[in-house]
């Protein structure tokens, strides 16, 4: 019987900056992007994050916004509204740069956590391109990835509770870019880590 085999994964890390909780009654105001490595058969294999990279900011598609939200990333609305990139041509671009990096693999989206960021970058690839370079079910959360191996309930995991070797020394800025290739090394040092070692022995 003939092996199938089975394409890598190239793992992205993507971070997006928002205005509101929600996409469509809220924006997606910017999105970065990093090639964090490929993951295949034999393992992981990290890639220098800040080579193949991506950012755009977007205009935003609704005036309304949430004002705690939009302060995170300190992006100025009105400004977008006059420069930045019409999301139909920023996602457009976005896929063809995915598919470009990912020739040969499977693209995979990741996240900590992902579930607000893929929520976003999900439904502006189908509102406006139709159609998801990641599939609609490719993604990575860092985040239950390290509560797997560290062997914790996923509530209870936060980065400030990581051991700190596995963190990137670089600083969360809350620039998408930024903060795309510095999960990027998050990723690598996670795929990585065998998990914590024995405890010690009481007696």
């Amino acid at each position: 019987m003939a092996v199938r085999r089975t394409r890598p994964s190239l793992c992205i890390s993507v971070d997006i900056e928002a205005d509101g909780p929600i996409p469509g009654p809220y924006s997606m105001l910017s999105l970065g992007a990093a090639v964090a490595g490929t993951q295949d058969a034999e393992g992981f294999t990290a890639a220098d994050p800040t080579r193949h990279t991506f950012y755009r900011e977007l205009r935003p598609i609704s005036t309304e916004f949430v004002p705690e939200a939009l302060a995170v990333s300190g992006l100025d609305r009105e400004r977008l509204g006059r420069e930045g990139a019409e999301p139909v041509a920023a996602l457009t671009e976005f896929t063809d740069w995915v598919r470009e990096v990912s020739a040969g693999a499977q693209p995979v989206m990741c996240g900590y956590p992902a579930a607000f960021d893929w929520m976003f970058l999900y439904w502006y690839l189908i509102r406006f391109t139709g159609a998801s370079p990641f599939g609609h079910s490719g993604c990575l959360d860092m985040k239950t990835l390290y509560a797997v191996k560290a062997g914790l309930p996923l509530r209870a995991v936060a980065k400030g509770t990581m051991p700190r070797h596995l963190l990137s020394r670089r600083r969360h800025t809350h620039h998408a870019l930024d903060d795309a290739v510095e999960q990027a090394e998050l990723l690598a040092n996670l795929m990585a880590w065998p998990g914590p070692g024995p405890a010690p022995d009481a007696g």
